[in-house]
């Protein structure tokens, strides 16, 4: 019953993206290289609260980009305002909660539509056959320094991304300086970051000592929290969410601005 339920969610999105209105003349192209792209809907809807979804072209053929709990890549052709991106695409295989995973397979699946293009200043806009509307995007800012984030979910180092246990808070500031802290739940914790490029590297991180045991399950979060900070190796923003990522795609950990 899951599997139709989730089959027939992904063929409504499709049916939308399909009668969404034209836009007013023919895409014209512009810069799509050099930003990060966030996208900011999806046949006409907003994404889900707490997902960042995102599009990267570079300048050497390559697409890559997080659909909301995986990170995916690829190649892309783009000549004057078409635009084609070559599917199927490769994907990290990490699981989030089933609204998380109908809209990414909607994302995907529309992606696979895609004909032409338009860049107006900070906006990408995507479109299918019949010059019809696919999805659009905004150009974000990767500057870590002087930002603070609100745990969203985090990777429990069993190949799934959960959600924050309800009543505790976790979140990370990063320093000017190159110092990272925040709050793990029961304890607060602090260390040092790197950054070069979008590559991240964050820890040793040290802790209070503090032992909490409300609620259930408080300082296993706490110290999968820790753990999945110090295996991230890439990050990127997508509007309003931070996604730190492992070595190999995984999500290690997300976040919504504060």
């Amino acid at each position: 019953m899951k599997k139709v339920l989730f089959s027939l969610a992904v063929v409504l999105v499709l049916a939308a993206l399909a009668g969404c209105s034209s836009s007013a003349g023919s895409p014209s192209g512009g810069t799509l290289t050099g930003q990060v792209w966030a996208l900011t809907s999806l046949a006409g809807k907003a994404p889900l609260q707490d997902t960042g979804i995102s599009i990267q072209f570079d300048s050497d053929g390559t697409v890559s980009g997080s659909s909301g709990c995986n990170q995916y890549s690829g190649t892309y052709t783009a000549s004057g305002s078409s635009l084609t991106i070559n599917t199927p695409l490769a994907s990290t295989m990490m699981m989030c909660a089933q609204p998380v995973m109908v809209q990414e397979s909607a994302y995907q699946a529309a992606l696979a539509t895609v004909k032409a293009y338009t860049v107006s200043g900070d906006k990408l806009t995507l479109y299918g056959p019949n010059n019809t509307e696919i999805a659009s995007y905004k150009a974000t800012s990767q500057d870590l320094a002087g930002t603070s984030w609100q745990v969203i979910g985090y990777n429990n180092g069993k190949e799934a991304v959960v959600s924050i246990i309800a009543g505790t808070e976790m979140d990370i500031q990063f320093g000017d300086d190159g110092t990272v802290s925040g709050k793990s739940g029961c304890n607060t914790y602090s260390g040092s970051y790197t950054v070069n490029g979008n590559q991240i590297q964050i820890g040793p991180l040290a802790s209070t000592m503090m032992a909490c045991g409300d609620p259930a399950g408080i300082m296993e979060q706490e110290q999968q929290y820790l753990a999945a900070l110090q295996t991230a190796a890439t990050y990127q923003i997508e509007g309003n969410v931070l996604e730190l990522r492992t070595s190999e795609g995984a999500l290690a950990a997300d976040f919504n601005k504060k």
